[in-house]
């Protein structure tokens, strides 16, 4: 059976937040195979423990991509400071593997930035690493390929849970466990009253319901104080994000100036977008194609706006405008990296402070003891394409690692598996849930 087939059966989609379906990665032929651990979002170190404490599966998976895509070289991206991460990783490298250190800056995770640090190639406007003969994957989605190899299948999720718990901490948790129950294994929240931010403070998404799962892409929580001052930002009516900058934004240009996809030579300018609001004559055609290539870091409005305005929601906005138009951008201007892009870089540690987690910013070391649940509600959506088709009824018994949703075929997706043993409770149109 061939890698891309048992990458497929196991259900393995790119576990580094995107969920693109990894077997499709595994069939491709290019010249280089990127391996992802860098690791930008602030407080969240899964990643960190995951190449401390299991090196030889992330390096096995990256060999096993190597070999099925025929690429010459593989590249491990990883930040100068992990040294411990560092020196696990390079006990496994060979001949075709080499590490490319990057600084601690953000967002060093987003791959068009990855794939410039280490071959000097420039991703084509809204194309993907492929369309230079790269493939990019998160260092749990290589875990996850070693693991498939074994024909063992994505049963788990490997999180990181910090800020205010009692015992932040990296771990393994089945797939479907409630947030509930992922706070509760670290001894519970010190807050009465708090946030949560799913899959990262920067690019994840903020919740008060502790019904949510945990998904195959799920990357941690960072839990906060109610009245902190990033949930009084996110945690507002989306007019309210707009209203705001149309009447206050006075196109000073830090927005763009800090732009991660601008310095590296992309015709990204949030500025401009901002006139798409409504305060100018010119048409929000115009000014909304400059979001076309934005890749969502939200820097612009976490970091860059002195106002404290949402560039990148004003971004986010326009493309879903620009698409229901069917408008799309096309980049005239060469692909050229900004002269001062290196002196605009920003430190997470200034970007923590930024956002007044400091008191947070700890470590959170791998915790190995087992996580038992009782109940699991498993999403038949997880990744990029088609949602899975249930071949499980109700009060059907399942076990550990039995198959339960199918993509269709000729569908893009991913299979799901049973996270535990036990009963299937409930089946709808979005989820399966399962009890022990």
């Amino acid at each position: 059976m061939q890698l891309q087939e048992k990458i497929f059966n196991a259900g393995v989609v790119g576990a580094g937040g995107a969920g693109f379906p990894a077997h499709v990665k595994a069939k491709s032929k290019v010249e280089f195979v990127l391996a992802n651990g860098a690791e930008c979002e602030p407080l969240i170190h899964k990643d960190y423990e995951l190449m401390l404490h299991f090196p030889k599966e992330i390096m096995r998976g990256l060999e096993l991509l190597i070999e099925s895509t025929k690429a010459n070289k593989g590249y491990f991206g990883i930040k100068e400071k992990n040294t411990k991460a560092i020196s696990a990783i390079s006990s496994y490298l060979n001949r075709k593997t080499e590490l490319t250190k990057l600084g601690d800056f953000y967002p060093s995770g987003d791959e068009f930035e990855l794939v410039y640090e280490a071959t000097k190639r420039l991703i084509p406007p809204a194309g993907i690493p492929l369309d230079i003969g790269c493939v990019v994957n998160n260092v749990e989605t290589l875990y996850n390929i070693a693991l498939a190899d074994e024909e063992i299948p994505v049963t788990k999720k490997f999180i990181c849970v910090a800020g205010a718990v009692k015992r932040p901490a990296s771990f393994f948790v089945p797939v479907g466990t409630s947030l509930k129950d992922v706070i509760d294994f670290v001894g519970g929240s010190r807050l009465s009253e708090f946030g949560i931010f799913v899959g990262g403070v920067m690019m994840g998404h903020l919740t008060f319901d502790l019904n949510e799962v945990i998904t195959k892409t799920t990357a941690g929580l960072i839990i906060v104080p109610k009245d902190h001052y990033l949930i009084k930002r996110k945690n507002q009516p989306e007019e309210n994000w707009h209203r705001i900058g149309k009447s206050a934004c006075d196109q000073c240009s830090y927005c763009t100036e800090f732009c991660p996809r601008y310095l590296l030579g992309y015709q990204v300018e949030p500025h401009k977008v901002m006139r798409s609001l409504g305060f100018t004559k010119t048409g929000s055609a115009v000014w909304n194609q400059m979001a076309e290539l934005c890749c969502s870091c939200g820097l612009c409005t976490l970091y860059a706006c002195p106002e404290d305005l949402y560039p990148k929601e004003a971004c986010d906005k326009a493309k879903v405008e620009m698409h229901e138009a069917g408008i799309k951008f096309v980049q005239q201007k060469e692909v050229k990296v900004h002269p001062i892009k290196e002196g605009r870089r920003v430190p997470l540690s200034q970007l923590i402070m930024k956002l007044k987690l400091q008191d947070y910013d700890v470590e959170a070391p791998f915790n190995s003891e087992k996580f038992s649940v009782k109940k699991v509600r498993i999403p038949l959506q997880q990744h990029i394409g088609k949602p899975v088709k249930p071949i499980v009824k109700k009060g059907e018994m399942v076990e550990e690692g039995q198959i339960i949703g199918k993509i269709p075929d000729g569908e893009l997706g991913a299979n799901i598996h049973a996270p535990i043993n036990g009963k299937v409770s409930e089946v709808t149109s979005e989820s399966i849930s399962i009890e022990s």
